[in-house]
């Protein structure tokens, strides 16, 4: 099987918006550029998701790029998440409403999405493997895999008991390769001993490992004068072996121009290279409070409407010791304080924590956001 031709794969996740507070808001005609300039510079791969940009990522995939290319110059991903169905009435419903909202006719590849402890059972209970192989047959999709966020003891459960599995999209980069809560590493070498492909998310680790602090920017910059920040996360996930494709969430044509050159001219790391992003991985680690992609899955369900990504981002701005004394993040806290949720009025449900890919303490989080923030 062959997963691209190109290594790089275009997420519809993190898309131009006409407001930045609103994740539904998608900016079209930026949008059709972006993938214009991105097939017509030989790439294929999009990924897509159920409930991402707000539920309107699939609808927008048919709008900016179905209805837009042959179906034949592109392949698409997208997910079942298991978060939105609960029998298999739920879980049939839904296949059926993606191939409507994207209008693809069929999927080159299908996942389970963000497998972890939690939702394998589930999966396994409402037999969504068989599910995906039915579907398969009936040429509704083309290759199966799933989308993972757990350890590499239960991933090497799952591909030993589901030998079918095509591939497997995994967290890779370099600030969560030996992160003992992510655990890229283990994960990849559980994948590859399997002998499965492996897809990556989350290169630039939503946009972190592209916006770093000053000391760590001067280290590459040292380095290499001419290569940009978020080249040497993209350039580390596209130099493992066993990586077939590596997702990127462009926001701008200029990024998507940017990752198509560098990936179309890959010059895999050297062993100096890697010992630059390794001083670089422990400078990061020490000034990174809340360690957040800003995926906003943990929002979806939030009772009390609170912009959890959003905050962590500003309070991560302020701890950075490059920042002074006085900087705009409180006022922007306060001004997202009018239209959302504030971090001091989580009920502590718990609904952020079990959607959370990164497995962090959103709760407690929220708590030092709110002190930090004053309420």
């Amino acid at each position: 099987m062959e997963l691209s031709k190109k290594k790089l794969g275009f997420g519809l996740m993190r898309l131009p918006l006409t407001n930045p507070d609103d994740p539904g808001s998608l900016d079209f005609e930026p949008i059709c550029e972006m993938v214009d300039r991105f097939i017509e510079k030989g790439f294929t791969y999009f990924d897509t998701a159920w409930m991402y940009c707000a539920f309107q990522s699939e609808p927008l995939a048919k709008r900016a790029l179905v209805e837009r290319h042959p179906r034949d110059s592109f392949t698409l991903a997208t997910k079942l998440n298991a978060g939105f169905f609960n029998d298999t009435k739920g879980r049939d419903e839904m296949f059926a409403a993606q191939l409507e909202k994207t209008g693809a006719g069929y999927f080159d590849f299908y996942l389970l999405h963000g497998m972890d402890g939690g939702s394998y059972p589930k999966f396994e209970r409402l037999d969504c493997f068989n599910f995906m192989k039915q579907k398969k047959d009936e040429g509704l999709i083309r290759h199966i895999g799933f989308s993972y966020h757990g350890t590499p003891e239960l991933l090497d459960e799952v591909l030993t008991k589901h030998p079918e599995v095509e591939f497997v999209q995994l967290q890779i980069n370099y600030l969560d390769w030996d992160s003992p809560w992510i655990q890229s590493r283990r994960v990849y070498e559980v994948a590859t001993a399997h002998g499965i492909p492996v897809v990556v998310m989350e290169p630039v680790k939503g946009g972190t490992l592209a916006n770093v602090p000053e000391s760590v920017e001067k280290l590459f910059k040292d380095a290499n004068p001419d290569a940009s920040v978020a080249s040497w996360a993209l350039r580390f996930v596209a130099s493992l072996p066993n990586v077939k494709v590596m997702l990127s969430g462009m926001g701008t044509l200029a990024q998507v121009e940017e990752n198509t050159d560098l990936i179309g001219d890959l010059k895999p790391l050297t062993d100096d290279e890697r010992e630059v992003i390794a001083k670089a991985t422990e400078l990061l680690r020490s000034q990174i409070a809340i360690p957040c992609t800003g995926c906003s899955y943990c929002t979806d369900g939030c009772p009390m409407h609170i912009a959890i990504p959003q905050y962590f981002s500003l309070y991560n701005e302020d701890k950075r010791e490059t920042v002074s004394k006085w900087s705009a993040t409180t006022g922007r806290y306060r001004e997202l304080g009018r239209s959302f949720g504030k971090a001091g009025d989580c009920i502590q449900c718990g609904q952020c924590e079990g959607a959370c890919p990164q497995h962090l303490p959103i709760i407690e989080n929220l708590k030092k956001v709110a002190e930090h923030f004053g309420g």
